[in-house]
Order: C-alpha cells, then sequence, then structure tokens
C-alpha cells in the first residue's frame, strides 16, 4: 500500500466496519515503517487491503477488509499469505488479532491458516458491543 491508496482504502473501510481507519490513518500507516500493508487490486480498484503493526519480532494484525464483490474469492486469504511472508522477511515470528465472536467468516480463514485461538476480550468492541477473540499464529 502507498500514501496514494489511502482514500480507497478508506472507503474500503467504511464500507466494512462501523468504526473504521480514516484516510489520515492509512497515511500515516504507509509513512510508517512499523506498519506493513498490502491491497488487492482488480481493474485498478481496491477490493482488499490488510495490514501488521510490527514490533519487534511480533505483530498485530490490523484490519482486513474486502470489498462486499470480492469476498468467497479468496482476496483475503492471498493478501494474508503475502502478508505474512513480508512479515517473516522483516523478522515476524509471531502474529496476534482480534476478531469479533460473531465473524464467523473470519474466523475460519484464521483457523485455516494456523491461528489458535489464546482467550477472549470482554466486550472490546462497540456499534455493536461485543467480546474479541484473541487469536495468534507462529509465524514460522
Amino acid at each position: 500500500m502507498t500514501a496514494a491508496d489511502a482514500a480507497s482504502a478508506a472507503a474500503l473501510e467504511a464500507e466494512n466496519f462501523s468504526r473504521p481507519w480514516s484516510r489520515e490513518d492509512f497515511d500515516k500507516a504507509a509513512a510508517d515503517e512499523r506498519y506493513l500493508y498490502y491491497v488487492a487490486e482488480n481493474n485498478g480498484s481496491i477490493t482488499g487491503q490488510a495490514g501488521l503493526l510490527i514490533s519487534f519480532d511480533e505483530a498485530e494484525l490490523l484490519n482486513v477488509s474486502v470489498s462486499r464483490l470480492s469476498r468467497r474469492c479468496g482476496v483475503a486469504e492471498k493478501l494474508l499469505i503475502k502478508l505474512f511472508e513480508a512479515g517473516r522477511e522483516r523478522g515476524v515470528e509471531r502474529i496476534f488479532l482480534e476478531v469479533r465472536a460473531s465473524n464467523e467468516a473470519a474466523i475460519g480463514l484464521y483457523e485455516k491458516l494456523g491461528f489458535k485461538r489464546e482467550g477472549v476480550r470482554k466486550n472490546f468492541y462497540r456499534d455493536p458491543a461485543e467480546d474479541a477473540l484473541i487469536y495468534s499464529l507462529e509465524n514460522n
């Protein structure tokens, strides 16, 4: 992802999340070496995005977002595989994430990719209020 992708990434976030990142958030992430973001494109339009916030040998998987028309087509899985490979190249050995307890599609994908459930954060999400499931992946 580059700074030129920030507006499209923010629009995709707004399509998918009740509390989306703003264009400014994506601008900052694109300029900060601690963040690693990838976008998927189709005919020049961003159809998906995913990012990591890296801290030494660990990273947090931040927002994963795919356009409604591109869901169930493997976009998120391909983005995540590429993101995790790039993270390994930067020394990331373990990845953490939080996911809404009701997000069965995301949970299924994360478990398919090898994530293991570590715990629960009660009432972590707002709009609507919901627990977050905590997952981790050994990124070898």
